[in-house]
């Protein structure tokens, strides 16, 4: 698939009979697309964010590019199909679907649905084969966008409905779409509430409601999250990675990060790199 790559968009099955090393997906990686893994036969362990999942036989995951992930232990008798698109191909409207989800668990397909899904990537893996065709780009990409509509489509049947949602979970899902944006530079509560045009207190109490967790949890949580990904992923300096965060104060971050975790981010970046 790296190698089909280069358009942006990529398709492709892999059967595996037993490969007990796979030096590359072991290793920490992120990338600047949206990966899908449709698990058809076996079982395979995947860690993503430092969490970790059994991939079963009719089952699917989706991994954000920001999110950092590795495969865990040995592929035996293993079927998997898998798709990438990067921002640029991807539909704007599944975009921003794509951000809902996020983080995005493991999700297991009804018999009728995962059949539907996997006839569709085997058609879609044929056009991406029928380079010849005129419309060739077009082909590839409107397929793999189809993919992408018909797993969002899985999740959001998940998902509780926009209709449903409570004043407390609109308020909080809002909260937490600007968080993402910026975490790196809006560290207090205040700042966001003043976007969402509510007070502190009130914000407080709908993300405290929803979540059984405050605002301040929540920053932290992001940041911190954001920093364990760099430290694991980047050979970026501690000090670095404090600054790319938006924290100029390098032992307030350490600081911040050994509270969170119980441990301080180089021995957090040692113990994960053993």
């Amino acid at each position: 698939m790296a190698e089909d790559f280069v358009a942006g968009i990529a398709i492709g099955k892999a059967t595996v009979k037993d490969l007990r090393t796979f030096k590359e997906l072991e290793q920490s990686h992120r990338h600047d697309y949206h990966l899908f893994f449709l698990q058809e036969k076996g079982t395979i362990s995947i860690e993503i964010d430092f969490q970790k999942y059994k991939i079963k036989p009719s089952s699917v995951i989706y991994i954000h590019p920001n999110q950092v992930h590795r495969m865990v232990g040995a592929v035996v008798n293993v079927t998997a199909s898998s798709w990438a698109i990067n921002n640029e191909n991807l539909n704007p409207e599944y975009l921003k679907l794509l951000e809902d989800l996020t983080p995005a668990k493991p999700l297991s397909l009804k018999k009728e649905t995962f059949s539907i899904v996997s006839e569709a990537v085997s058609l879609c893996i044929k056009l991406s084969e029928r380079k010849h065709e005129k419309l060739y780009r077009s082909l590839l990409k409107d397929s793999c966008n189809t993919l992408v509509a018909l797993i969002a489509s899985q999740y959001l049947a998940q998902s509780k409905s926009t209709d449903t949602l409570s004043r407390f979970e609109i308020i909080t899902k809002a909260f937490k779409a600007i968080l993402e944006r910026n975490f790196t530079t809006a560290k207090k509560p205040a700042e966001y509430a003043q976007s969402l045009n509510i007070s502190t207190p009130y914000l407080n109490e709908c993300v405290n409601n929803a979540t059984g967790h405050s605002v301040s949890y929540h920053i932290q949580q992001r940041i911190i999250l954001e920093a364990k990904r760099l430290l694991y992923h980047s050979d970026r300096s501690v000090k670095e990675i404090a600054g790319e965060l938006g924290y100029e104060d390098y032992p307030y971050f350490s600081r911040l990060f050994a509270k969170v975790t119980g441990m301080t981010p180089l021995t957090f970046r040692n113990k994960n790199l053993d």
